[in-house]
């Protein structure tokens, strides 16, 4: 999705690479990036509009029309996003006027489409000017942006209805039809590769080295700078050399806009040194690379009123520097890749009794959704425009059947033969039914279910397809199959396979963070293989659950950085 990173796999950078204890280091640059407002960086999309056999509603001569886009809240609030140009004397218009938009692959992002005629006393009058109450309307359309990109032409045509029967959903007579095609703007496919390194660096530690990272930031207006990538920490060095770092020209704006690059030192507080900054283009850089030459670190001082940079025998060098073209996720997308949804749910005892108040498991007659609906709700809201069948593995584990033993993979749906429910609300009513159909048991084993799902995407390696599958394990517990689980997620990180776990309750989740390797080494199986690439990201649900950011955001927004590190590392490239 454009980000940035520090990883030969071209995932997200893990800051602490050389550490004793990463988690630290991961954490303290994390927290340190988010204060100065680093956040995940989005693709832009260009949307493009036409709308066919409009109402006419002027008397002498066809309609005028002009387009309005919204997006639309949860709550249901319209934000204008922009506004066509007024096309004249047409029923039949195409816009020239392109809106943009930041498309997040986490977010379902709701679009509210609303088409003018512009009366003819307003036709000189600048669109943004226009009061839409004084325009005749014409017509209305909703889908999501991700219902857009996920077609293979990236067009959706919609039909035009009145406002209030948008709403209630009815029947209408025609108004016409909108159609929206969405563009990827070029500018998020070309990346460069950088590796820098420094010479001669402070020593800014007591008693050794310093700990030296990176932060690139990008200036904008009013002289800010904005993080948007860091490397790792390189332990007691002065003269650093970073893995490779990633930038694509949409990040920074151009080749040609001034980045700032600081040099921190490490400190395990959070309070990292300055040791120096530089401000150079992406151009300068490449100039840098070219020529062989270092460039003198500075640091802003003030002498009484006065300020200006003290030069510093420090120097920054650009080892490498390469600009490729590189297939984006939509463009996997677009080529017919589909991502599949699978869910696990947890059954073990620890839950409580779902037939009282205080049961993660308990059914509200209020209809107020539990953590694990929630959970299922919002994720499956996200990923079922990217399913065309839409039919879902849905597994739980930890219960006992009737008459049956304890499993740890059994089908939600009660099937002995087939485990895919039809839709999210067909994996809500299994989950429902399997509450009244189990009796909740343990312990908590995630091996089973992580193998079902590796069965099922390497099922897809042999048929050839191009597919993508993710695995949500809803839990409440601590695992106690730790290795084994680990020997699974070893055993699958060579798959078109992500697992994301959620933790519900308010049980201690340190050791389920073991297998999220965002934080720390790659996992090892017991036979000491290592795992290709991180497939987990864990979540608990309490950190989340009264925070800005939403359940699935801090879910999967690394899904697609996931997805790209498989299909780049294995040299997959896109349908066409």
């Amino acid at each position: 999705m454009g980000n940035c990173c520090s990883d030969d796999g071209g995932g997200r950078s893990a800051v602490g690479g050389t550490s004793a204890s990463p988690h630290d280091h991961n954490d303290a640059v994390d927290l340190f990036l988010k204060s100065r407002g680093y956040r995940g960086l989005f693709v832009q999309i260009e949307l493009s509009l036409s709308a066919s056999n409009l109402r006419d509603q002027d008397v002498l001569s066809k309609s005028d029309p002009m387009a309005v886009v919204y997006t639309k809240s949860k709550d249901g609030a319209l934000e204008e996003l922009g506004r066509t140009e007024v096309v004249l004397n047409s029923l039949n218009p195409m816009w020239f006027t392109k809106l943009i938009i930041n498309y997040q692959f986490e977010v379902v992002q709701t679009l509210v489409f609303r088409v003018y005629d512009v009366d003819t006393q307003f036709l000189n009058v600048d669109v943004k000017m226009l009061k839409l109450d004084e325009q005749q309307f014409l017509g209305e359309a909703t889908c999501s942006l991700s219902e857009i990109v996920s077609k293979s032409n990236r067009s959706l045509t919609l039909d035009l209805v009145h406002r209030e029967e948008s709403i209630k959903s009815t029947r209408s007579q025609n108004l016409g039809e909108l159609t929206v095609h969405a563009e990827e703007l070029s500018s998020s496919k070309i990346a460069m590769e950088i590796i820098f390194r420094c010479s001669d660096l402070e020593y800014k530690d007591l008693f050794s080295r310093s700990d030296p990272f990176l932060v690139i930031s990008k200036i904008v207006e009013g002289g800010i700078s904005i993080p948007i990538c860091k490397t790792e920490v390189i332990k007691n060095d002065l003269k650093p050399k970073w893995k490779s770092v990633f930038l694509n020209v949409q990040q920074v704006g151009s080749k040609d806009n001034l980045l700032t690059i600081e040099c921190f030192n490490f400190n395990s507080n959070g309070k990292h040194d300055l040791i120096g900054k530089i401000q150079k283009s992406l151009t300068d850089l490449e100039k840098l690379h070219s020529s062989g030459q270092g460039e003198n670190f500075f640091l802003p001082t003030a002498v009484g009123n006065n300020h200006h940079n003290k030069v510093l025998k420090s120097q920054l060098f650009v080892e490498y520097f390469s600009e490729t073209v590189e297939h984006t996720f939509l463009d996997y997308l677009a080529g017919g890749c589909e991502l599949n949804f699978m869910v696990a749910i947890d059954f073990t005892a620890s839950n409580g009794n779902p037939r009282l108040p205080d049961s993660l498991h308990y059914i509200d007659p209020s209809g107020r959704p539990n953590a694990y609906q929630r959970a299922i709700l919002e994720v499956g809201e996200v990923l079922q425009f990217y399913d065309s069948d839409k039919r879902f593995p849905a597994w739980g584990f930890g219960a006992r059947p009737i008459d049956g033993p304890v499993s740890h993979c059994f089908n939600l749906n009660g099937s002995s033969n087939y485990c895919e429910v039809d839709g999210i609300q067909g994996i809500m009513t299994a989950y429902t039914s399997a509450l009244f159909n189990v009796s909740l048991a343990g312990p908590t084993l995630f091996g089973p279910v992580i193998s079902s799902a590796a069965q099922i995407a390497s099922q897809s390696l042999i048929n050839g397809r191009q597919k993508y599958y993710v695995l949500l394990i809803i839990t409440d517990g601590v695992i106690t199959d730790l290795q084994e689980t680990k020997d699974a997620l070893v055993k699958a990180s060579d798959l078109p396979l992500s697992i994301f776990i959620l933790g519900v309750g308010g049980a201690d989740f340190k050791e389920m963070e073991v297998l999220d390797a965002d934080k720390g080494e790659r996992l090892e199986s017991s036979n000491g293989r290592v795992a290709s690439r991180d497939i987990v990201q864990f979540v608990p649900f309490r950190d989340v659950h009264s925070g800005e950011i939403s359940v699935v955001q801090a879910l999967l927004a690394e899904l697609p950085t996931h997805f790209l590190t498989y299909m780049r590392t294995r040299n997959i490239h896109p349908n066409s």
